[in-house]
């Protein structure tokens, strides 16, 4: 059985993180927000906000803020989000231990929070791509360059889910969890910048956060990478948070399964950009793909460079992956790619709190087997907490949709103080959107989506004149 901090540990790191994010805030000053119709610079053109000066947060502890200003939100970048909302900088670290600068989206119904346990949603988005352009803090701004000309589908899309989650009364986080460098698939450095989005979130005063925090995760695909890490670095590196639970689905629990799956593939557009991503964060891999790729391997690397998850996924679709590089034998079986690809690979530290993982099982880009092997790892331990949910009427993409209704509802629990108990429980079922007790979040779902054609304030109920 894994080592457990024990309760006094515990509260004492809780009391220290407590004090060290007090009071962080009120030294960060809050921009306005730009007057509309004024578009937000892309980030690569925004680099005091994105890439400030290390100076400015080399010595700052991991979350702390960097910066924060006020951001009109927009699904499709048009249609108005009438919510309360905030970029924030902050300090984070990546897998090399260095600190590195991070940014997330924080959002929260108009007006003063409600009474009660604050509860914040941590909400990875499946951004999967190569180009900070790409990222949700970007994609969400109203008039930014919309996700169908960007390629950013998930970024601009989920936020026809995340108005659900604020329309449940919750203050929500969605991280740049791909850092910087645009690391798609580096799964260590999304969960680390996944919790100290989270710490920024807490000590970011207009946000109104109250110290009976309760902290959920969330996110399919890309997204669960993220979330998957948080949960496994959780104990290690931000004991402090109180995390009540994490829902994720379509997890890619093991990337080089899905380069295996990925070869010669429909996916493997987009999983040849997660080995650009992971070659980003990890130079020993960046060095043997430029020693050892063939020319046609090095004009894709190139042009799939600066490009957002549509574009990936539409550029070399069944491709023979492996056949661009110039070894004999399968390239993943050499020690760098070994290395790397098994440093990526989820199962290493079983969350602290309670799991919802939920996987298509004709899943095309995440295979299912390394989900099934990652579950039981995890419910090898007698003190996890597991609900593992296999759905076989879906696919990679649908399961995106039905499945978040399902995670919607066990996260309201968890946010709620339900207990789940210890213990692990897997079902198989024809269609997770057929359990009738989901079908009134579908329905509150289309609701939240038409208050946000009317520019309704979500999360809060219409005033009476």
């Amino acid at each position: 059985m894994r080592a457990r901090l024990t309760a006094a540990a515990i509260a004492l790191t809780t009391v220290i993180g407590a004090a060290l994010g007090s009071g962080t805030a009120a030294a960060v000053p809050v921009a306005p927000a730009l007057p509309f119709p004024v578009p937000p610079a892309i980030p690569e053109f925004d680099q005091d906000f994105y890439l400030p000066s290390p100076a400015t947060y080399v010595d700052k502890a991991p979350g702390e803020l960097i910066a924060a200003r006020r951001v009109h939100l927009a699904a499709l970048s048009v249609i108005p989000i009438n919510v309360d909302a905030w970029q924030i900088s902050f300090r984070s670290t990546n897998t090399r231990g260095e600190p590195i600068p991070a940014v997330a989206t924080v959002l929260k119904p108009k007006g003063p929070a409600k009474p009660g346990p604050s509860k914040l949603v941590s909400w990875q988005s499946a951004e999967d791509s190569t180009a900070l352009y790409c990222a949700p803090s970007y994609a969400l701004q109203q008039a930014s360059i919309p996700g169908a000309l960007t390629g950013s589908a998930d970024s601009a899309y989920e936020v026809l889910q995340i108005t659900s989650l604020i329309g449940a009364g919750w203050s929500v986080v969605i991280p740049d969890h791909q850092g910087p460098e645009s690391a798609f698939a580096a799964g260590p450095l999304a969960g680390r910048i996944t919790l100290d989005a989270i710490r920024g979130a807490r000590d970011f005063s207009p946000l109104g956060l109250k110290r009976d925090l309760r902290v959920g995760l969330m996110g399919y695909s890309g997204g669960a990478i993220a979330t998957g890490w948080a949960a496994e670095l959780h104990e290690s590196y931000a004991p402090e948070l109180p995390i009540v639970g994490a829902a994720e689905g379509g997890v890619p629990a093991d990337i080089r399964a899905m380069v295996d799956l990925a070869n010669n593939n429909a996916a493997s557009g987009l999983i040849l950009a997660g080995i650009i991503g992971v070659s980003r964060e990890y130079p020993e891999l960046e060095r043997f793909l430029r020693r050892h790729l063939n020319p046609l391997g090095k004009a894709l690397l190139a042009s799939k460079n600066p490009l957002c998850l549509t574009y990936q996924s539409a550029l070399a679709p069944f491709l023979n992956i492996k056949g661009l590089v110039n070894l004999p034998g399968d390239p993943l079986d050499y020690p760098t790619p070994r290395k790397v690809l098994g440093q990526l690979k989820m199962g290493a530290n079983v969350p602290d709190f309670p799991m919802f993982v939920y996987q298509s099982n004709p899943d095309w880009v995440a295979p299912v087997g390394p989900v099934n092997e990652l579950v039981r790892t995890y419910c090898a331990d007698p003190d996890a907490s597991v609900r593992y949910v296999r759905d076989h009427f879906s696919e990679h993409v649908s399961l995106a949709i039905e499945g978040f209704a399902p995670a919607i509802v066990w996260m309201r629990d968890r946010l709620d103080g339900k207990p789940t108990g210890v213990g692990c429980t897997t079902a198989d079922q024809g269609s997770m959107s057929l359990d009738p007790k989901t079908w009134r979040a579908f329905v509150n779902l289309v609701g939240n989506n038409l208050a946000l054609l009317i520019n309704q304030e979500l999360g809060n109920p219409p005033r009476l004149p």
